[in-house]
């Protein structure tokens, strides 16, 4: 299965180590949104959109990109790490995938250090986090993805 992720990380590099995780379980590309056009898309069998949640969104380059995609049929993945709750988050970019066509086959969050803001005052929250046991359940999200 041909699989690509778009992947936006920055802050502490939480979600990009998730994603090392799951691209080498699924033997898939990783990208930036901005690098690659909608159009693209459609040459995957599978694409995961995987950020950090900030304000209870995703970041907004995975969102233009998903807003910008032609009508399609394919099948993808939400990947997010958080703070603090992703449910609305994922339930916006559900609706902006299924508008596109494409279908939410699997989601998949877990904690992650914050600093950002009023945080950073007493050195953010979920330190230590991602860990190995998040390491290890996104191993296993992706082996799940597999059998799709």
């Amino acid at each position: 299965m041909k699989t690509l992720i778009l992947l936006i990380s920055y802050h502490h590099g939480n979600t990009r180590k998730i994603i090392d995780e799951v691209a080498t379980v699924l033997d898939a590309e990783v990208k930036e949104p901005t690098n690659i056009s909608p159009e693209a898309l459609k040459n995957y069998d599978l694409v995961g959109f995987a950020s950090g949640i900030y304000y209870d969104k995703m970041d907004k380059r995975i969102t233009h990109l998903v807003e910008s995609l032609p009508p399609g049929n394919g099948l993808s993945f939400i990947l997010t790490t958080s703070g603090g709750t992703h449910e609305k988050a994922h339930k916006e970019m559900r609706k902006l995938i299924a508008i596109k066509g494409y279908k939410v086959r699997s989601e998949w969050n877990c904690r992650a250090l914050d600093t950002f803001g009023p945080l950073t005052l007493i050195g953010g929250i979920n330190k230590g986090k991602p860990d190995p046991n998040d390491i290890r359940s996104a191993r296993l999200f992706a082996e799940k993805l597999k059998t799709i």
